[in-house]
């Protein structure tokens, strides 16, 4: 409890109390979403929500960057740092022990964790341009793309024990875009991005907590900490946008929470010598949500002959709102359906084969039930509309 409350709360505390002065300072920076043919708000809305998940994240980080670097600013030699050594440089009230003999790791692993952090504020500087400015499309897609490659070209990448460099590559490079575009559709309702992704970081938080790592057998605290401080920072976020919204995350938001969920799901290890192979598809039981969004959304607007890359109101939380829902219901039954659908995750490495296939074929049900009933509704409606009203379809 201990470590939940020192991963989380820091987080969570910088995000909320950000909130308040973006709440304030967004419109006169011009940061502002304002009501339109599309939008599903009544009045202008400041939209750099981003800002607070961004450095509820960053933040904490940053702190801990700099107690880690009095810590070993004299240390011994590489391999003569113990756990007894770290404890001596901090109180032993403020930091357990359970806690000092895993800094040394934390330490080894700072500089790849603020290669992810550069990435990712790179993904959100260029949201909040877009927020700002309203970028073009490709663009903004160009961006996405080339930051994707340099973080597979960093070391993060699907692995799916496929023993072929290239297409993993090619893989991990459309998980991280397709992730980014994934939050960035899904954010077009009150507390519905922050939401689905929350539940997201703590189904994944959790699988690394039970998951050993493949050598030692202990939890993978370091990517279940990153998962948790994203989590504390949506959180925080969650206040000031759960209905009626009062902030919105904005692009910079949702490219930010996108990017990071999908290279923390890269550099977890789901499967291993003690774990089922199968046990690599949790992220997909995760995440099942935002990517049926996403393909959905996509194929309805090729469908009806429009460019899958300018918004519209043909979502799944929209479409669920033309089936007589309110808006909050709305994301009520997503958030339920993002929860039925994560916690497959948490059980992939505990099953045999065909456990993971009878959990994979729940979760695909549940998609599959509710994209009946979207269709079945919408049939409905078009059956009892006259003339005019199709017209408008």
């Amino acid at each position: 409890m201990w470590w939940l409350f020192f991963v989380m709360v820091p987080s969570l505390v910088v995000s909320w109390l950000l909130g308040f002065a973006l709440r304030v300072w967004a419109p006169r920076w011009g940061l502002v979403d304002r009501p339109g043919p599309r939008k599903v708000h009544d009045r202008p809305m400041p939209t750099s929500g981003g800002l607070a998940i961004w450095l509820g994240v960053v933040l904490p980080f940053a702190i801990l960057q700099m107690m880690l670097w009095f810590t070993f600013d004299s240390r011994p030699p590489h391999g003569l740092v113990t756990p007894e050594l770290v404890a001596g440089f901090f109180p032993r009230e403020w930091l357990p022990i359970q806690a000092a003999r895993h800094l040394p790791g934390v330490w080894a692993q700072s500089g790849r964790l603020w290669t992810v952090l550069g990435l990712a504020t790179v993904v959100m500087t260029l949201g909040l341009a877009d927020d700002r400015w309203k970028l073009p499309w490709w663009f903004r897609l160009v961006v996405e793309f080339i930051v994707a490659g340099v973080t597979v070209a960093a070391g993060y990448r699907l692995t799916l024990f496929i023993e072929v460099p290239l297409l993993t590559g090619i893989l991990s490079v459309l998980w991280i875009v397709a992730l980014i575009n994934a939050f960035n559709m899904l954010d077009n309702m009150d507390g519905l991005a922050a939401g689905v992704a929350a539940i997201a970081c703590t189904v994944l938080a959790a699988v690394m907590l039970l998951t050993p790592k493949p050598v030692t057998g202990e939890p993978q605290l370091f990517v279940a900490g990153f998962f948790l401080v994203l989590l504390g920072a949506l959180l925080g976020f969650l206040w000031h946008n759960r209905p009626p919204a009062r902030l919105f995350m904005g692009d910079a938001g949702s490219y930010f929470v996108g990017y990071l969920v999908a290279v923390i799901s890269m550099t977890a290890t789901f499967a291993g010598e003690n774990t089922p192979r199968h046990a690599v598809l949790a992220p997909l039981c995760a995440l099942a949500v935002p990517l049926y969004d996403l393909v959905t959304v996509v194929v309805i607007r090729l469908r009806a002959g429009a460019s899958p890359f300018v918004g519209d109101t043909r979502h799944f939380s929209h479409r669920l709102v033309e089936l007589g829902m309110t808006k909050t219901q709305a994301v009520l039954t997503i958030y339920l359906m993002a929860a039925t659908c994560g916690l497959g995750a948490l059980l992939l490495h505990q099953v045999n084969t065909f456990g993971a296939l009878v959990i994979l074929l729940l979760v695909g049900c549940m998609i599959s039930l509710i994209a009946i009933l979207e269709t079945t509704g919408r049939r409905a409606q078009r059956r009892g509309k006259g003339p005019e009203d199709r017209s408008a379809d």
